[in-house]
């Protein structure tokens, strides 16, 4: 399960201090002239060593194009890039590879596989989002062809700077706005716009929680209380345009936007708002509890180089994953119509 999308696809491969990471993108429109700069700023959001609180791994990401292109145009064949690890330290992790870190995926990798790629997590390291956030940022330049805009920040965070003090970390909520979506996006029964954005979003590592909308608050509201009202948006105005246009489209929307822009799991045509909420990054300082391969306990402190708190890098994963999913739900439209 290295691919995400039903159209509009992205299989990623690589691991943390491996030679590379990297993508092949299927599905993506012929004729879209990429913009490289915009590719290479989103990359830059994600990128390590930007402030004390992060990663200080300095990794140049640079992205070599396989195929796919032509002149920078695409050409409606899987685009393939790739982006070599040039500041790898797989010694930092030496003393830890016969033993598991706490929350991490060490043992977890282990058991399912019977080996893991000890050095920085392998494949499940943060490092092999880069890929997303490429696929991310060619889904955004389909979408503004079209006025969708899609925005992530940051609604709450511990206090970074005092937990790197401390040897500690810290997590946090991101809250994501997507405008200009069509209403009638979204497969009932299982692939319900809101399922297919928890699934992406939840492919994030340090994710673990999703709510659309009000959310969990809306399990302490009155039916009354939570309920989304229709409105004719032009019912105040005179119908003079739609009598010299008598089958123009009635404009019509909802007071509130409780539901986030998405009832029975189908866009309405409201902005989309979701929240996900991050962990604290599992990779600390501070001495721990744990045990090796042999069930043996041993005292732990993880050094490396690693963010102290997921969310100043995330946001553009949370973005480019929210793109992917409207660019991959529209296609998914089209292919009805």
């Amino acid at each position: 399960m290295n691919t995400i999308g039903h159209i509009f696809r992205l299989t990623t491969f690589g691991e943390s201090h491996g030679t590379a990471i990297g993508g092949i993108i299927d599905g993506c429109p012929s004729q879209l002239k990429l913009d490289f700069d915009f590719i290479d700023s989103e990359l830059q959001r994600r990128r390590t060593a930007q402030s004390a609180t992060s990663s200080q791994r300095l990794e140049p990401d640079k992205i070599e194009w396989l195929s796919g292109l032509l002149d920078g145009v695409t050409l409606g064949t899987p685009i393939a890039f790739m982006v070599r690890n040039e500041d790898c330290k797989p010694e930092d992790y030496e003393a830890l590879k016969d033993v598991y870190r706490p929350s991490h995926a060490d043992f977890t990798y282990e058991q399912k596989y019977g080996i893991r790629d000890w050095r920085g997590g392998g494949r499940a390291s943060a490092r092999t989002t880069l890929p997303i956030v490429v696929a991310g940022a060619i889904a955004k330049q389909i979408l503004i062809e079209k006025d969708i805009f899609v925005r992530a920040e940051t609604v709450f965070m511990g206090n970074a700077e005092q937990a790197r003090m401390e040897g500690d970390t810290v997590g946090g909520i991101v809250e994501c706005r997507i405008t200009g979506v069509p209403a009638g996006l979204g497969e009932p029964m299982f692939g319900e716009f809101s399922a297919e954005l928890a699934h992406a979003m939840f492919s994030i590592p340090a994710v673990k929680g999703f709510e659309v909308g009000d959310g969990f608050a809306l399990a302490k509201m009155k039916g009354s209380e939570a309920n989304d009202t229709f409105i004719n948006k032009d019912a105040g105005l005179r119908d003079a345009r739609r009598e010299s246009c008598p089958e123009s489209r009635v404009n019509i929307t909802t007071l509130t936007n409780h539901s986030g822009g998405i009832q029975g799991g189908i866009t309405n045509g409201n902005d989309v708002v979701f929240r996900v909420a991050f962990k604290p990054i599992p990779s600390i300082a501070k001495p721990q509890q744990t045990v090796n391969r042999a069930g043996e306990s041993r005292e732990i402190a993880i050094g490396g180089r690693h963010d102290v708190c997921a969310l100043p890098r995330a946001l553009v994963l949370v973005e480019a994953l929210a793109a992917m999913t409207v660019a991959d739900m529209m296609m998914l439209q089209q292919a009805h119509n």
